[in-house]
């Protein structure tokens, strides 16, 4: 060990003293993440309104950490919440167990699930971080009607799921409908 050795250490501290600092200022200034970012899900909806949730359960089945639980019923003419035979009655994620993988959105069959850039989901009570149906239901946009109502884009399934993304882009609705929130509006 030689004589100028904490001369040496010192010499680093030194050096970095008036150097810019690289503190972000969150949450003041909020970061944007990546535009492919894994944040919080989102169920998203038809052109008219119904939910794209036929409460088939794979996403629970295809999640890794059992963060998933789904529980469907079935729609009735009277009742319609999605234009299949069922749809999600029940429908929670627990993000105290979510490991943000993404293979729920890659299961899902109806593109139903999809994921946000939402990355605010911290709390301090557990049970808020229990999202339900509620909390992950996209938003209504202009020209939506809230569920439960009768199907408006045909008269059976294959009107919404083959021919969906032509009537979305006719009415001006975007083809996955994912509306992208700014972490400003996460709850």
């Amino acid at each position: 060990m030689g004589m100028f050795d904490p001369l040496k250490g010192f010499g680093v501290t030194f050096s970095t003293m008036f150097k810019k600092v690289v503190t972000e200022e969150y949450p003041e200034v909020k970061k944007i993440p990546a535009p492919r970012f894994h944040g919080k899900h989102q169920l998203n909806r038809h052109p008219d309104g119904l939910e794209k949730c036929v409460g088939c359960e794979l996403c629970a089945w295809a999640c890794p950490a059992d963060a998933i639980f789904v529980e469907g019923a079935d729609n009735t003419t009277e009742l319609r919440y999605s234009p299949g035979e069922r749809y999600g009655a029940d429908y929670q994620i627990n993000y105290l167990r979510c490991i943000g993988c993404g293979l729920c959105i890659e299961a899902c069959p109806t593109r139903a699930l999809t994921m946000t850039n939402v990355y605010e989901t911290a709390d301090d009570n557990r049970q808020d971080l229990i999202f339900t149906k509620e909390d992950l239901v996209a938003p209504l946009l202009p020209g939506m009607e809230q569920p439960p109502h009768p199907m408006r884009l045909g008269d059976d399934e294959q009107d919404y799921y083959v021919q969906g993304p032509r009537l979305a882009r006719e009415q001006g609705v975007p083809e996955d409908e994912t509306v992208e929130t700014g972490p400003e509006e996460a709850r």
